[in-house]
Order: structure tokens, then sequence, then C-alpha cells
């Protein structure tokens, strides 16, 4: 100590050396290094006031921005208005007996109680008491829980996710009103200490499996989740970079989410992410959509099994084209109509490969362009690539159709990752129908299937699940709407 009672380099070096050890119980000691350890007068938004309570010295810290104010206020006055007399003898006691509030707790080691202050937890420290009283009164700035905007289903609840973490477990336990179903908090990142919840329904989930989820996530060494979902994700799997589809399902709907809990599912949220990532997820579910529920079972097959015809007709029918094309004795009689009209001035593959550039480019145009703006690019965008783009000889009308079926066709399912595993391997299958004709067709097809094939889901299982290893009585509920989700008690899985 140095003579005016404040802490000397000697005592913080000790604190410091401690692995950040725990309160001393002095209040000077422990502003000193609190404040050291947060440069509290660089950081303008950590505020820190010396106060009186119960004739006794004290200190509040909070994060401006994140505490609610009046009801700092309050809790200041009530503890300001307490008589020597009154305040017990220790920090256990003041929150039992003397603190008005529902989420209250108690910490002695450094470690925690950082976290807690700059997660925007109020802390008081009080001279002579060895613990610190934790005060959850955080807020956050955070939009209301509308629709998502990519994620809509034409009937079923109208909210969303939002980039609040509490405010989504909520929205899923409002859902499921049962004991069996758990929240586990973790935390993940060096420096950015991201929340993350786990969700499952206990007595329903692989215990295994969420062995090694949770065992995963406690052993990253990261500074920070900066991309949060995907950052996690990348951590979690370590995925070959050259097979592209999906390991995770991602949604923006609580309700989706939560009928994945009811299936056995593990749901994973992430704080700052206004979505929820599914898992373990097959290519089965990925296709699932929220609207196959909200219709009756015939309708929900009828639309089910219509996006799966569709996303494998996105695949198959430019490179079916080509072949046709390359090989025109071939196609029936009846169907001699598809044949081109005109000689083309640019190679089909040219074509094919150029407008699959062209599309991505105009993607990415419309997710930059502003509101305002939308409609004018797009009447350009249709009429340079459409009319004007044949008129001028580059590209064939037949050509043009094929590759707007396989634009909008994209969107009949959400999942954005899918979309370009299967552009990547239209393209492939392109290439070698081109340079190998009829067998580099049939081999472009057979590459595709090994890389589903041979993938595997984060738990381990087939990518193809039921379908291998195959199992009827859930590849019957996969294929077909016929119960729904969290219906049974226990998934067959």
């Amino acid at each position: 100590m140095t003579e005016n009672g404040s802490p000397g380099k000697k005592d913080m070096l000790q604190m410091s050396n401690s692995g950040s050890g725990s309160l001393t119980g002095s209040l000077q000691t422990d502003m000193a290094y609190l404040n050291d350890t947060l440069d509290v007068e660089e950081n303008f938004d950590i505020i820190y006031r010396v106060i009186q309570i119960g004739g006794k010295e004290a200190c509040m810290y909070l994060i401006d921005g994140s505490c609610k104010d009046d009801l700092v206020q309050k809790l200041l006055q009530y503890f300001m208005d307490l008589k020597p007399d009154e305040l017990p003898e220790d920090m256990h006691a003041l929150s039992k007996q003397f603190t008005p509030y529902v989420e209250v707790d108690i910490e002695e080691q450094w470690d925690t109680v950082i976290h807690s202050l700059l997660s925007g937890i109020f802390v008081l420290l009080i001279d002579g008491y060895q613990k610190a009283l934790l005060i959850d009164s955080r807020t956050y700035p955070s939009r209301g829980v509308e629709e998502p905007e990519k994620d809509k289903a034409l009937r079923g609840s109208k909210d969303g996710f939002v980039e609040t973490l509490v405010s989504n477990t909520a929205l899923i336990r409002r859902r499921i009103r049962s004991t069996d179903l758990h929240m586990e908090m973790l935390s993940a990142g060096e420096s950015s200490r991201t929340d993350i919840a786990l969700c499952y329904m206990k007595g329903r989930v692989d215990d295994v499996f969420l062995d090694e989820i949770r065992r995963k996530i406690s052993n990253i060494k990261v500074d920070a989740l900066t991309m949060n979902q995907e950052s996690l994700a990348e951590c979690l799997y370590q995925r070959k970079w050259y097979n592209p589809f999906p390991k995770f399902k991602y949604t923006e709907r609580p309700d989706a989410a939560s009928a994945q809990v009811l299936e056995g599912n593990i749901v994973i949220l992430v704080d700052n992410s206004p979505s929820a990532m599914i898992l373990p997820t097959t290519v089965f579910d990925v296709i699932e959509e929220a609207d196959d529920y909200y219709f009756p079972p015939v309708t929900g097959t009828y639309l089910r099994m219509t996006r799966f015809l569709i996303s494998l007709l996105t695949y198959l029918v430019t490179p079916t084209f080509l072949l046709m094309m390359n090989n025109p004795q071939f196609i029936p009689e009846d169907f001699s109509f598809i044949m081109l009209q005109e000689k083309p001035n640019l190679p089909l593959i040219w074509q094919f490969l150029v407008l699959e550039l062209a599309i991505d480019g105009l993607k990415l145009a419309a997710i930059n362009t502003p509101n305002m703006l939308s409609t004018p690019l797009s009447v350009m965008a249709a009429l340079v690539l459409g009319e004007f783009s044949v008129n001028s000889g580059w590209f064939s009308s037949e050509v043009m159709l094929y590759m707007a079926f396989v634009a909008i066709a994209n969107y009949t399912q959400a999942n954005y990752e899918l979309g370009y595993a299967l552009k990547f391997l239209r393209i492939i299958t392109l290439l070698l129908t081109q340079w190998f004709n009829l067998w580099g067709y049939i081999g472009g097809i057979l590459l595709s299937l090994l890389a589903i094939g041979c993938n595997r889901t984060v738990s381990h299982r087939s990518y193809l699940y039921p379908l291998i290893p195959f199992s009827w009585k859930t590849l019957k509920n996969k294929l077909f709407r016929t119960r729904l989700p969290g219906a049974l008690k226990k998934d067959s899985r």
C-alpha cells in the first residue's frame, strides 16, 4: 500500500498474477484494480460512481446504454437510504434481504465480474465486502420481432428472431412450455466472449451428440466470433472446402426452430444473430420449409415434392440441353422443336457459363441497390440481358429461356448454400459434357451423387439419411407431410 492507502504497483501486480484472482474486500484496492483493467478514464461509456450505502463507501459500475436508467435510479435511491444499523454483514445477506430486484447474483472472481460488467450488468462494490453484487438490468437496442423478409410463410406466426439472445429464447420458450426444454448458456471467443445458447429437449435429444457439441464450443480457441453463426459453424465442423453442401440449416422463424427442438434436434442461438442454427441437418431437412406444415397434408406433400423436383431440374436442365444439342440423334422426333432455330455465333458452353456469371452479378447488384432504384435496374437488366442480348447475336433465345428457368427456380427453396451447391455441380457437369460428351454427362451426374452420398452431417451420420441407411418410417415423414413436428413424444431417429 502507498501512504494514502491506495494500492501500490506491488499490490496490483500480485492481484494480476493471481489469475485475476478475487476481490480483496478493500474498496480502494478493488476500485484501483478495476479502473486500471478497464481504463475507465479513457472509455467514456464505462461509468463508475462512488456513493455511500449504510455509512460505508461503495462504488457502482455500468456500461452506458446497456442498463435501464430508471431501474438503476430506483436501486440507487433504495441503497442510499439504508441506515448503518440496517446494512448486513456480508454481500450474501444484502442480495437476499435488501435488494428489491429479481435477477441478482454475487461473485468474488474478477474474471466473472469483469465479463458480467462488459455484458451490460450493473456491478456494485461495497467496502469490507469480498464479493460484488451483480444486478442484471441489461437492455439492448433492438428492432421489433416482425416476420423475416427471407423466411416468410403464407400462414402461421408473423414473428421472427432478432439480434437479442434473451428475446429469441423467450420466443421459443413461449411455444414449448415444458420442463424438458433446456437452454444452456455458453460463450466463445477470448475477446468477444459471445453468448451462445444451446436449446434442446431432454429425453429426445441425442445425449452423445449434445455432449460433443458442448465440448466443441467450450474448446473453441478463437479471438472472436466475428461473423457470428458462420464463425461458430466453421469451428464446430471442419468441412472439406470442395464439398459445398450445407451442414447446418438456418431459420429466422421461432415456430420452425421450436418444431426442430421437438423433433429432437439441437438449436443454437448466437447473440447478435437474428437466426437459429439447426443441427444435425441432412439434405431432406434443408429442403423442408414451414409452409409444408401450415397446409393440409395433401397440399403440404405436393409443395414438398414440387420443391424436390424443381431443385433436381435446376441441376439437370442445362447440361441435358447441351448434351442434346451436341448429339441431335438423341432427340426424339416429337421433341425436335427444342433444336436451336438459328446457328449460334458463340458456342453453347460459353453462353451458359457467361449467363451463370451474369445472373450472379445481377443478384449482387440487387442486394446493393437502394430500394428506390431497384425497379429501374430490373427493367434495364431485363432489356439488356433479354431482348437486346438475343438480337445482338451474343446469346440464343433457347439458352436464355433455360437459364431464366434455372435462375427463377433456384428461389423455390430458401437455402442459399444449397442453391450454390447445385450451381457448382451444374457448371462441372456442363464442362464435362462439353469435353467428354455422353460419358462426361454421366460422369458429372455420378460425381454429384458422390458429393452428396459421401457427405456426412455434423453428427457423423449420412447426409442422405434416412435414404442411406434406409429407414422407411423416417423417409416417409421426410417425403410426405404425414404428421406435424412434435406430434410424437420422441423422434424415430
